[in-house]
């Protein structure tokens, strides 16, 4: 009976600890990777490190801009935008998500490591424009607010 029991703890805390990503990473098929457009804005996933999980944050972004987000870590990551309207999948290490248009400022975070965080700031840039985003299209501007 008390092995039973053992095997039984066993098996749940391994199911728990695996639920919730800890360590896991799904296998990097390069070619399966998405097309990037060239003015893509482009949010690195550096870590599980609650507001400083992604880089830049918050990401400057005009309306109608493209915003892909770069796996740069280790581990699987999977974005979320906080009011429900995209999921990104998993993202494997060294992984992109798929070119997303968005169309408002949002907060977003990682599914699987919720204490990841991130924001989106607007700009009143058009798209192609990198007057507020800098030329490397990584939101590194000063203009925009954040909501």
């Amino acid at each position: 009976m008390r092995r039973t029991l053992s095997a039984a703890a066993a098996a749940a805390l391994t199911l728990a600890l695996s639920a919730c990503g800890g360590g896991y990473t799904a296998p990097t098929d390069a070619s399966a990777q998405p097309t990037i457009p060239a003015d893509a804005v482009t949010v690195d996933n550096v870590g599980v490190a609650g507001a400083q999980s992604f880089s830049p944050n918050p990401a400057t972004v005009a309306a109608g801009r493209t915003i892909v987000w770069h796996n740069v870590d280790t581990i699987t990551h999977r974005v979320v935008l906080d009011n429900g309207q995209l999921d990104t999948g998993n993202i494997a290490p060294g992984g992109y998500s798929g070119p997303t248009t968005l169309v408002a400022p949002l907060g977003y975070h990682c599914s699987i490591h919720p204490v990841m965080v991130g924001r989106l700031a607007s700009t009143t840039t058009t798209a192609g424009d990198n007057a507020d985003t800098g030329s490397d299209g990584k939101g590194t501007g000063d203009g925009g607010s954040t909501y």
